[in-house]
């Protein structure tokens, strides 16, 4: 079976890279004793699947990873899958940095897409000292009403100019006691829109204190929904809300 987990990495742990944060998980399945199926060949690796890459220095409330269960070892220990995939938080807290928790977790139907082919955009929060909501509302209207927004990037060394209106999905700004908070909704497909790129876009003097990462959505038939929808009632649900 494939278990689907959620995630968040926030603090001083945002610093780690994306690749050591799959060493992390692949070293606290390994001590939790997670019945994990192993790839083939010379190095064996456990199968774990991780979503979209998060970059260094953001943080984020939902972040995923698929992990596929041996369920011939499984069985031989007695465990239900639905209750082992639900179980997951708590297996997997003890060997887990401070900053990574572990928030839900769920057995995955056959068939399943994968997080890279199933997600279709992400929410951002941009958190902003000192720059004044007005001017930053005034760079989101501007942003939305181009019907092109051409940047310079940098991909595999060559210098290429691509258009990322078509992924700016929305922008909205709220004024809040202690600065200004940005919200964002930035497509996936066909590749994804980087944070930086928006900060690029944007005539700004100053860089947000803080960018997190705050929704993967997957398109499906009734609408728009994350990977795994947090218990309304869970901890980190209400803290979400709050």
């Amino acid at each position: 079976m494939r278990v689907r987990v959620r995630y968040t990495k926030s603090g001083k742990v945002k610093f780690i890279s994306h690749r050591d944060l799959a060493r992390v998980f692949e070293r606290a399945i390994h001590r939790a004793e997670v019945p994990v199926v192993y790839s083939q060949g010379f190095t064996p690796r456990p199968r774990i699947q991780f979503g979209l890459a998060l970059s260094n220095g953001y943080e984020s409330d939902a972040e995923y990873l698929d992990i596929e269960i041996d369920d011939e070892r499984l069985s031989a220990g007695g465990a239900d899958t639905a209750a082992y995939a639900a179980g997951m938080p708590d297996l997997l807290a003890p060997h887990l940095p401070t900053g990574v928790v572990v928030t839900a977790a769920t057995e995955l139907e056959q068939g399943t897409p994968s997080l890279q082919d199933a997600v279709t955009s992400c929410g951002w929060d941009f958190d902003f000292a000192d720059t004044d909501a007005e001017l930053l509302a005034a760079e989101a209207s501007r942003l939305l009403a181009e019907s092109e927004l051409f940047v310079e990037l940098e991909r595999k060394g060559k210098q290429v100019r691509e258009d990322l209106r078509p992924l700016l999905r929305e922008l909205t700004v709220e004024r809040r006691p202690d600065g200004t908070l940005l919200r964002a909704e930035l497509g996936t497909k066909p590749r994804s829109v980087r944070p930086a790129e928006l900060l690029a876009a944007m005539r700004l003097a100053e860089q947000p204190r803080r960018v997190l990462r705050t929704h993967q959505w997957i398109t499906a038939d009734s609408g728009r929904r994350e990977p795994i929808e947090l218990d309304p009632l869970s901890p980190h649900a209400l803290e979400r809300a709050s």
